[in-house]
């Protein structure tokens, strides 16, 4: 079985080069480059900082954080989800919030605990990750939904119309994965496996379930929170 190899921070370094083409872009059709590179920098100090975090989730094997990460995560990734629809976040972030803990927290039980059998059930090195995956996917989606809807109401159209248009619109990604994986692309946990020296069929069998579930906590936390605003856009009349 082979290993991983080591990146170094030279290499790593060289890993930038594209992205900071792209800013090039950005600053020569005169766009906002400042906005990107903000989000650059903020992803390396968060990877960083990350990186000390999980080493110390990993090594505490206590169940009491591992609740609070999940929690963390769904209070985060609910926020971060109506930032496209940012006059009525605050009103609406409870619905947000409540859809994606029960969309996504749902299938990381089901997932975690009927599939994988973890043991114990908040195993970090799997709970984590998993978790991260889950949520983060239902964010992306219900900021989809919660945008559509938005705009799909504001154009006059009556609820059930701007539901159904933006739970299609919401799932887009998730279904476009579904076709591409496999001829298009290799996703991360596939790819990681498989660099470190797993058997290609494993890490197919790992990657099924990845792709289920996260069709399934996108589709339920986007339906759910479709479902929970309806009275407040009500109460709105838009």
């Amino acid at each position: 079985m082979s290993s991983i190899e080591t990146i170094d921070f030279s290499n790593l370094a060289l890993s930038l080069v594209p992205a900071l083409l792209v800013l090039l872009i950005f600053a020569y059709w005169s766009l906002n480059v400042w906005h990107s590179v903000y989000a650059l920098t903020r992803m390396l100090a968060q990877l960083a900082l990350v990186g000390y975090a999980l080493a110390f989730i990993f090594a505490s094997q206590d169940s009491g954080i591992i609740l609070l990460i999940l929690s963390i995560m769904c209070t985060a990734s609910s926020w971060i989800a109506l930032s496209t629809v940012t006059e009525q976040r605050l009103s609406l972030y409870k619905y947000a919030l409540l859809a994606i803990t029960l969309g996504g927290g749902l299938t990381l039980a089901l997932i975690t605990q009927g599939t994988l059998h973890l043991t114990p059930w908040y195993a970090p090195h799997y709970m984590v990750p998993i978790a991260g995956m889950v949520f983060a996917n239902s964010m992306n989606s219900v900021s989809l939904a919660a945008e559509r809807l938005h705009a799909e109401l504001l154009n006059k159209h009556n609820y059930t119309e701007a539901r159904n248009t933006a739970f299609q619109a919401a799932m887009i990604p998730v279904i476009n994965s579904l076709f591409a994986v496999g001829l298009v692309s290799l996703p991360g946990m596939m790819t990681g496996q498989i660099l470190s020296g797993i058997s290609p069929f494993i890490a197919a069998r790992y990657q099924i379930m990845v792709m289920a579930m996260i069709f399934g906590s996108s589709g339920l936390s986007s339906a759910l929170y479709l479902i929970l605003v309806k009275p407040s856009y009500a109460r709105l009349k838009l």
